[in-house]
């Protein structure tokens, strides 16, 4: 007879079960991509990556980069709050279209007096509205996605709507405000520090100087967001709780968790978010109009569940969001370094969004079935 194993409870370690993070098929996902489009680059005589000009001294094409990573981080910040809802069991339909609110609401208070020595003609309020702290429609915006938020997690979590229900009726009623707030007008003339926002140099003003990296202020505080919601869901109550929730709601319930208060918190901190990319949005583009956002939250979702996010709940990181971000950026500009049109684009978006889902629930199973 087989001598069992010692200190291990007569269990012996089988290296078939041997399993690593999610996040790690999904980086090397990036790299396989990544590598396809450098490969037909090269095919057509460029590159993907790399500087192929002589006329530039820098090894990889910066340009392509920075364009990659801009493009990336509004959606993105949208995409952290999305994934924290999707953790928790549900899901939220309506973070394109509170940016398109918020969007309009924001500038109307970050608007300049004067616009060549003449009166703002797209002021939407008086002079007491005009050239305002940059605070002010910082403020207001986050308190426009903090209470649209808020209300997407009253009717989840009081009214027992789902989630898909609440959050669409958010989608058209923020919709609405935004075509209401200026009869869907556009909103233009910011003041100068709200313009800075978002182009400014963050990276230079906090290195006195010593490093510089500018119009990439969105990226950065995408950056920085992800590291604190990473922290926060790995190790506070806070994550703990909504992984909680997400695998086992009843579960969570019985051991003491207040469901219905964690999750209104959660769909206030993602209508939080939402706000945050509407900031950053409308300082880069320093305007904003009623159409902003549109199809934000779908590509949201779409960077968590490329990410390993799974829609059942229960299962995912921030990490793995950051990740299928990128993954979604790199997809974007290689389709355009090869100049794809753009509809043969959303196709394979759709293609890759629907394998990705297919590949959770192949993963689940399996799972089950080893236990």
């Amino acid at each position: 007879m087989a001598e069992a194993a010692h200190g291990v409870g007569g269990l012996s370690f089988d290296a078939r079960k041997r399993t690593w993070p999610n996040e790690v098929n999904v980086l090397l996902a990036l790299i396989l991509i990544t590598l396809v489009f450098e490969v037909l680059n090269r095919l057509q005589g460029g590159s993907f990556l790399f500087n192929t000009r002589a006329n530039v001294d820098t090894l990889f094409n910066e340009q392509r980069i920075n364009i990659m990573l801009l493009q990336v981080a509004i959606i993105g910040v949208i995409a952290l709050g999305v994934t924290q809802v999707i953790i928790v069991g549900g899901i939220d339909l309506s973070s394109g279209s509170i940016v398109g609110a918020t969007a309009m609401i924001v500038m109307s208070f970050a608007q300049t007096a004067t616009v060549n020595g003449n009166p703002n003609p797209k002021a939407i309020f008086g002079d007491w509205a005009m050239d305002l702290p940059v605070i002010v429609p910082i403020a207001v915006g986050l308190a426009c996605g903090l209470a649209a938020g808020l209300v997407n997690g009253l009717l989840v979590a009081y009214t027992r709507i789902p989630p898909f229900i609440a959050t669409l009726g958010m989608m058209v009623s923020a919709r609405g405000v935004a075509k209401w707030w200026s009869n869907g007008q556009p909103v233009s003339f910011p003041t100068e520090g709200f313009a800075s926002l978002a182009n400014g140099d963050i990276v230079g003003g906090l290195t006195f100087g010593l490093l510089s990296w500018p119009g990439q202020n969105p990226a950065v505080v995408f950056a920085v967001l992800a590291i604190l919601f990473h922290l926060i869901m790995k190790y506070t109550v806070y994550g703990k709780h909504c992984y909680a929730i997400g695998s086992n709601e009843d579960a969570a319930r019985m051991s003491g968790i207040n469901v219905a208060r964690h999750k209104v918190l959660v769909y206030t901190i993602a209508g939080m978010l939402a706000a945050a990319a509407a900031v950053l949005l409308t300082s880069k583009n320093l305007t904003a109009q009623a159409g902003m956002g549109v199809m934000y939250e779908l590509d949201a979702i779409a960077m968590a569940v490329i990410g390993g996010v799974s829609l059942a709940g229960g299962r995912g990181s921030i990490v793995g969001t950051v990740l299928g971000a990128m993954i979604f950026s790199v997809i974007i500009s290689g389709f355009t370094s090869i100049r794809l049109d753009a509809y043969y684009q959303e196709m394979v978006k759709g293609a890759i969004i629907v394998g990705a889902v297919v590949l959770d629930q192949w993963r689940q199973r399996r799972k089950a079935a080893r236990m």
